[in-house]
């Protein structure tokens, strides 16, 4: 059964250029080195993807509608369909000077960002240099290994996987009561400081109405535990009585009276 729009699925991916072998990105560890584009800080795990939605670059994403749970399949795009062909016009010769402080230490292949568009440099001289706006990979055939990891039923774990696709890392992983139409999101402290927070909570609210529509009110609750608060302890157990394993001193025995003395009371 193929994916409808909108379907929340985990999916494991590797990309690179058709032509030169050159890795791209990779959601497998194994992979990644292979490909020398590992990061040591980078968690690797299938990802969370939203068919039809955008989510991936739209060549890929046509074609992933068309998998089932559990394939595994080699896709090719065409630069049309991956990052686009390459626009002539998208070249541009800035001065030197236009690079402050760095116009001496400039250097072909560095990523520049002139008036808020970033860009590589492809050529230096005459005090001039020429600036490509195109992406990096436009004009370029790339191929995908994909593989849809599984689909997300449920309510309770589209939440979750929505939640932590924007809000999960060292600092924990909100936990959430959902009841009713009601969703509770309760932040650790450890993630008060993330940068962005208020814009990340909105993101996570906007994500749980579209693909949770039984969700009608979303509420944050941000958690602060007192360390220094005194614990109650746990009750002692009651020792058992062991048994001891003393003798006891035999009881005395009746004396018996003579026979004289018995005579007499006679």
């Amino acid at each position: 059964m193929t994916l409808d729009k909108g379907t929340l699925i985990f999916a494991n991916y590797t990309a690179y250029v058709k032509d030169t072998g050159e890795g791209i990105e990779s959601t497998v560890e194994s992979e990644a080195k292979r490909l020398k584009i590992y990061e040591e800080s980078r968690k690797y795990e299938p990802r969370l993807e939203a068919v039809g939605e955008g989510w991936l670059i739209s060549g890929l994403d046509s074609e992933v509608a068309r998998l089932s749970v559990g394939d595994k399949k080699q896709i090719e795009l065409s630069p049309e369909k991956a990052f686009g062909n390459r626009d002539p016009t998208q070249l541009r010769m800035v001065p030197l000077r236009k690079f402050g402080e760095r116009e001496h230490d400039l250097a072909v292949g560095d990523s520049v960002e002139i008036d808020n568009r970033v860009g590589i440099v492809r050529f230096i001289g005459s005090g001039r240099a020429q600036v490509d706006f195109n992406h990096r990979l436009a004009g370029k055939s790339i191929v995908y290994d994909f593989e849809v990891v599984r689909k997300l039923e449920t309510d309770e774990e589209k939440v979750r996987a929505l939640i932590d696709r924007r809000l999960a890392g060292d600092g924990g992983s909100p936990d959430f009561q959902l009841a009713d139409g009601k969703l509770t999101v309760t932040i650790p402290e450890g993630l008060f400081l993330v940068e962005g927070l208020q814009i990340i909570k909105r993101g996570i609210a906007n994500d749980v109405f579209k693909f949770v529509p039984t969700v009608a009110t979303l509420s944050f609750v941000e958690r602060f535990n007192n360390e220094k608060a005194k614990q109650p302890e746990p009750p002692k157990e009651a020792k058992p009585v062991q048994p001891s394993t003393e003798e006891k001193p035999a009881a005395p025995k009746p004396r018996r009276k003579k026979a004289g003395a018995a005579a007499k009371a006679a």
